[in-house]
């Protein structure tokens, strides 16, 4: 069975011993699904642990691109004071740029959102562990961006002018840190917006709660909280096109070789989640305090 995201709770009786490969997010979302995969003994495969030979992420990659690109502009939408927002465009008028837009995290999604954020005309900080990819983003994006060392006395600093604060911290497989804590989102000015690209990991952002397309912000602390789980479902041409591409070479190997597939590739096998009523992810396991329902993973 392949889906995009993982299943509802309505969908929770169709589980059995079957192959499932999705989007899971066991650490981020209701963890009644993995007791319900457990349970039905459901060969879960996660897109979002899934690693190619260079240690990336092919499958999560198009969808982060897209959620990246996206926080940039439905951060600069909420900005408007018609939308609650302080009333900051992000831009450049007659030349000068207006508008500070912070970035938790160097991965892809917070590059995409970079980028944007200074196509856009916007000044951008991005606060990352990599100076690598800060280098290489500094010469590719000029003097309205700039890239520091990430650390809670950096945000501390950062904040306090900041119009748009995007979240984009990833730990692999497991639930996001709150890096971000309700302490900081209060030094933000009133009207200003957070959009938690980490939501669907259960959010790096203290004050952050999932929210969904039909229902997407809340306020508090006087900041517009933009947390949209699956946020590149907002736009479903794209996505469809980008997340087939990366995920039907990795169906067809399953399809024609089963599990067996994983023997050959240990990237792909750490997209294993759960198998034969056991967690194979050390991380989920730990986040959801079940160890004792934790197995090696039979494949690596």
């Amino acid at each position: 069975v392949i889906k995009v995201k993982e299943p509802l709770p309505s969908e929770y009786p169709w589980l059995k011993k079957q192959i499932l490969f999705t989007f899971l997010h066991l650490s981020g979302v209701d963890p009644r699904l993995t007791d319900a995969l457990l349970n039905a003994g459901t060969t879960g495969i996660a897109y979002e642990t899934l690693e190619a030979s260079d240690g990336s992420l092919p499958i999560l990659a198009p969808m982060s691109a897209v959620a990246g690109n996206m926080a940039a502009l439905v951060g600069a939408f909420y900005l408007g004071g018609s939308h609650g927002g302080k009333g900051v465009q992000l831009g450049q008028v007659l030349g000068r740029s207006h508008g500070k837009v912070l970035v938790i995290g160097d991965g892809v999604v917070a590059q995409h959102a970079a980028r944007s954020a200074v196509g856009l005309g916007a000044s951008v900080v991005m606060l990352g562990l990599d100076a690598r990819k800060g280098e290489n983003l500094r010469d590719a994006l000029g003097s309205r961006f700039s890239f520091l060392e990430s650390s809670d006395e950096e945000i501390t600093r950062q904040i306090p002018d900041t119009d748009l604060l995007i979240g984009a911290v990833l730990r692999r497989g497991a639930k996001a840190d709150f890096v971000v804590k309700q302490s900081h989102v209060k030094l933000l000015a009133e009207g200003s917006v957070v959009v938690d690209v980490s939501i669907d990991q259960g959010g790096c952002i203290e004050t952050s709660r999932a929210t969904s397309h039909s229902h997407p912000v809340f306020v508090q602390d006087g900041v517009t909280h933009y947390c949209v789980t699956n946020m590149p479902g907002a736009y479903p041409r794209t996505s469809t096109f980008a997340l087939t591409e990366a995920v039907l070479p990795y169906a067809l190997r399953l399809a024609d070789q089963g599990l067996d597939a994983f023997r050959e590739d240990p990237g792909f096998a750490r997209a294993l989640n759960t198998y034969e009523g056991a967690l194979v992810i050390q991380a989920v396991a730990n986040d959801l305090h079940l160890g004792d329902l934790y197995r090696d993973n039979p494949f690596i």
